[in-house]
């Protein structure tokens, strides 16, 4: 039903990153298998019926909100894109409305617990440099977890401190880095990396375009650093659970409450929104009210 012209036109024309595309092949497969077993011809024969049906389905089915509200966009997607090649004549997801979706405030830790992290990894070795380096830039920055993990050598300027980064959509991006950023990549770049690189048994060393590396010579996975921050989290003592993302997390609330504006983080972090960024200011007004509430005399 017209779903692989539609993924080549996303790659193709639209250029959107592999896993944008299986995100949409999912959800996709999903509601056209669906509309099968309904007995629809084809997307022609699709109502805006249809649409509430399945969303309603699926939402039975165990699915969340926010994966509902994904999926309805990735149909409505779909079908913007079928109307501009004149396969159907109308959009049957007009008036649909997204399934409402309860704001999830991020979690940040505490400063004491991020310097508790960072400091973790055993700085006499090859793995633990480059560990330590890898948290403090995570923190340092607020760039994504794929971003770290896929960033080049000749994207970092240590005259400047600044990294190029590739975002979502491809879109680069510069952030700056700090004094300790840079002392710990320092390191790593000098002493670490060369190891890591290093042909055990041998007197070469093996090539890498990427930034961070593994033991192998091949470049940090994201299943790989999630790994890490899972074991230092626990040897550190940090409790509850945590992830990549709860330093971006970090970052952005701290640098919130440090008084940077809301533009500032919005660029840092990569949001081609800035309503994204503004979940940022309720966590620290949820803060403020609590504040006020056990400090105020009237309260």
């Amino acid at each position: 039903m017209h779903l692989d012209s539609f993924l080549s036109y996303l790659s193709v024309i639209k250029g959107r990153t592999s896993n944008t595309i299986r995100a949409y092949q999912r959800d996709l497969s999903r509601f056209i298998a669906w509309l099968n077993n309904q007995n629809v011809g084809g997307m022609d024969d699709v109502r805006r019926e249809h649409i509430v049906d399945y969303l309603r389905y699926i939402r039975t089915e165990g699915l969340k909100a926010r994966s509902a509200a994904r999926a309805l966009v990735s149909i409505r997607q779909f079908f913007s894109y079928l109307m501009g090649e004149k396969i159907v004549a109308t959009d049957p997801t007009f008036m649909v409305r997204i399934p409402k979706q309860s704001q999830v405030l991020p979690k940040a830790l505490a400063l004491e617990d991020i310097e508790a992290l960072i400091e973790c990894p055993k700085d006499s070795t090859a793995a633990g440099i480059r560990d330590g380096a890898m948290f403090e830039l995570l923190y340092g920055t607020g760039i994504r977890v794929s971003e770290l993990v896929n960033l080049r050598l000749a994207g970092l300027n240590f005259d400047i401190g600044y990294i190029i980064v590739m975002g979502k959509g491809e879109k680069e991006r510069v952030v700056p880095f700090g004094g300790e950023a840079r002392r710990k990549l320092e390191r790593y770049l000098s002493v670490s990396r060369p190891e890591l690189l290093s042909l055990k048994g041998g007197g070469g060393t093996r090539e890498s375009e990427f930034l961070f590396v593994t033991r192998l010579g091949k470049n940090m996975t994201r299943q790989g650093f999630w790994k890490l921050l899972k074991g230092y989290a626990l040897k550190a003592g940090i409790m509850g659970d945590i992830s990549p993302h709860t330093l971006r997390h970090s970052f952005a609330t701290h640098l919130l409450k440090g008084g940077a504006d809301l533009r500032t983080i919005q660029l840092l972090l990569g949001h081609s929104d800035i309503a994204t960024t503004q979940i940022y200011t309720h966590l620290t007004h949820k803060e403020l009210k609590e504040a006020h509430r056990k400090h105020h005399p009237r309260n």
